[in-house]
């Protein structure tokens, strides 16, 4: 009975996965032929970088499995990073410091994300684009009008609302955060929030907030893509618009608007000092002898069992080291508020601000596992990627 109830499980399974499959593949036609056409042929791009086709096939595999798909998809993915350079994309600075657009642009040597990132379709960009005052207000007009319902819109940086909006005024005309994020985020087919300044407020959002910086889906009333961190890896950013490319909708997302084949696990799941931590191992004070054997940081205050996150996955800098292999502790940045509740503080939290401990974690944890699980079947049922007027037509009739 139990054969027979796993070989009809595993059936329903392929059957899934074929349509799904089926629908990627129709979705990939039809964004090849609505997107604008390449500037540069993806697969000449990786052949002047020397990137060879053998790393190519080996990249897909990662990401394929990254995206929490089956193997049979990497095709697929491979045909959405060559379309990858074709989204339109519009990028807006609100309150930040620029780091996420940093992280994205400091690499070291040619692999296949930096590739994609070189080549995306920066229609406005203000931190990276050549023009100024009016000419860089002419592109960005000419971005919304040219891709109505078509392109990303990235946005780096919390909103201020206090005093009308008034504390971030930009442009020549003199525009404040909020109004231009507004008439921008109307006409995308998606808004990306990238960092947790946008996702969540976060660092311009700290006490005592004079500002009133919040996120970007709480200013504007909005549904988010929340690629958190602070910075975040780039390549949560390349696998969500891989997704999108591929199924033509969102990735499945946790309670906190990110994509849960980012975000469904804690940093303290994949942590090489877990076993330490599970041995009852920690690091009393900096430079003792446990920190000089690399034992657990949670007693000097790491937050890797409450943050939720893949940096020990892929980590940072070419995928050489990440905050906690370097000796210090995670601070939380990928989660809500961290700079008030988990940054400055040296301690585990239960023993300061918010309490709950392991097993609270843990039972948190488990909770996330079990959406993770069911954020695979989610891609089959994947919101459809429409303009905002298909929205507002539908809920007038």
């Amino acid at each position: 009975m139990a054969h027979q109830k796993s070989a009809q499980y595993d059936r329903v399974v392929r059957k899934q996965y074929r349509e799904l499959m089926d629908r990627c593949k129709v979705n990939l036609d039809r964004m090849d032929s609505e997107l604008p056409p390449p500037v540069e042929d993806f697969q000449d791009v990786l052949k002047d970088r020397g990137v060879s086709r053998r790393s190519f096939i080996k990249w897909t595999s990662i990401m394929t499995g990254a995206l929490m798909l089956p193997p049979m998809f990497k095709p697929m993915v491979a045909r959405a990073a060559e379309q990858f350079s074709r989204v339109p994309v519009v990028w807006l600075h609100m309150a930040e410091c620029t780091g996420c657009s940093e992280a994205l642009l400091r690499t070291s040597y040619p692999n296949i994300d930096d590739i994609l990132l070189d080549t995306i379709s920066l229609e406005y960009h203000e931190t990276l684009m050549a023009a100024a005052g009016d000419q860089a207000e002419q592109c960005l007009e000419k971005a919304l009008h040219d891709f109505p319902g078509k392109f990303v819109c990235v946005v780096e940086g919390a909103i201020p609302l206090a005093m009308g909006g008034k504390y971030l005024t930009l442009g020549p005309k003199g525009k404040t955060g909020l109004q231009l994020a507004r008439e921008v985020t109307s006409k995308a087919a998606m808004t990306i929030c990238i960092g947790s300044c946008s996702a969540f407020g976060n660092v311009q959002a700290a006490k005592p907030n004079p500002t009133g910086a919040v996120g970007v889906g709480q200013a504007l009333g909005i549904e988010t893509v929340n690629i958190a961190g602070c910075p975040p890896n780039p390549n949560n950013f390349v696998g969500t618009i891989l997704h999108c490319l591929m199924f033509g909708g969102l990735p499945a997302l946790d309670g906190l608007g990110r994509p849960v084949w980012a975000y469904g696990k804690r940093i303290h799941d994949y942590c090489e000092r877990r076993p330490h931590y599970d041995a009852g191992e920690f690091v009393e004070e900096w430079g003792d002898d446990g920190a000089k054997k690399g034992w657990c940081l949670y007693k000097v205050g790491c937050k890797g069992p409450y943050t939720f996150a893949n940096c020990g996955r892929i980590r940072f800098n070419d995928a050489i080291s990440w905050p906690i292999m370097a000796g210090h502790g995670c601070i939380g940045c990928t989660e809500p508020n961290f700079w008030d509740t988990m940054a400055p503080l040296e301690k585990p939290i239960q023993d300061a601000t918010i309490g709950g401990g392991e097993a609270t974690v843990d039972h948190i944890a488990m909770g996330l596992t079990v959406a993770t699980v069911a954020g695979i079947a989610a891609h089959a049922g994947a919101t459809a990627w429409v303009h905002r007027d298909d929205k507002d037509t539908a809920n007038k009739e």
